[in-house]
């Protein structure tokens, strides 16, 4: 098998409950690369300079405009019309921006959620990657994982965080959460088990970006 570049990323996007990042890190594993999720959030706090608990609660999250006059998927860094907002969102999506930019170009890694796909729109060999399921599957997923105690609970969360997940992802790119046309390749996890999707990833990668 031909070997894969030195420098590549593999972007996931995921619905609440699909086992997106489940299926990141054993891509990562698999390939012995870096894997970034909440990760990201560190170490972008860490460079900026701000408190971890701050980039939390704005992690993934739209900035509140007032009278929200302001359009979504204006582009990429919109900071010089995004006022400072409460949460200081948009100071950590620059930070988030800025990290995943340098992590492309150092070792290969994966990176989940924070609309990757997009920031690294630009960079060569990127592959994205969209998970979703059925929201009875997610539900089934996010009660095994001790996320909440009922069915009824877990589809009620993953409904709010999808939304969540789109409003920014929308917000920050002009493109639309989800649709396969955004990404490389797109799978239904309730289809296969996450190790034989990982195959199909590992394998396309070879396909596409070996030498």
């Amino acid at each position: 098998m031909k070997a894969l570049p030195e420098k590549y990323v593999i972007t996931i996007g995921r619905s609440f409950g699909s086992g997106g990042r489940a299926l990141g890190r054993m891509i990562a594993d698999r390939l012995g690369i870096d894997f970034y999720d909440k990760e990201l959030l560190v170490k972008a706090a860490e460079k900026a300079g701000y408190d971890i608990d701050y980039f939390t609660k704005a992690d993934e999250r739209v900035p509140r405009i007032m009278g929200g006059i302001i359009p979504f998927s204006l582009g990429f860094y919109p900071m010089s019309w995004i006022g400072d907002s409460p949460g200081g969102t948009d100071r950590v999506y620059k930070a988030q921006c800025d990290f995943m930019h340098e992590l492309a170009e150092g070792n290969p890694c994966v990176i989940v959620g924070r609309s990757a796909d997009y920031v690294l729109r630009d960079v060569p060999n990127v592959v994205n990657i969209f998970v979703h399921a059925p929201v009875e599957e997610c539900a089934r997923r996010i009660v095994d994982r001790c996320e909440s105690t009922t069915l009824d609970e877990a589809r009620t969360l993953a409904e709010r965080t999808n939304k969540l997940r789109a409003n920014f992802y929308n917000f920050y790119t002009d493109k639309q959460w989800g649709v396969a046309s955004s990404y490389d390749l797109c799978f239904d996890s309730s289809r296969l088990p996450l190790e034989e999707i990982a195959d199909m990833v590992i394998d396309y990668l070879h396909r596409r970006l070996a030498k």
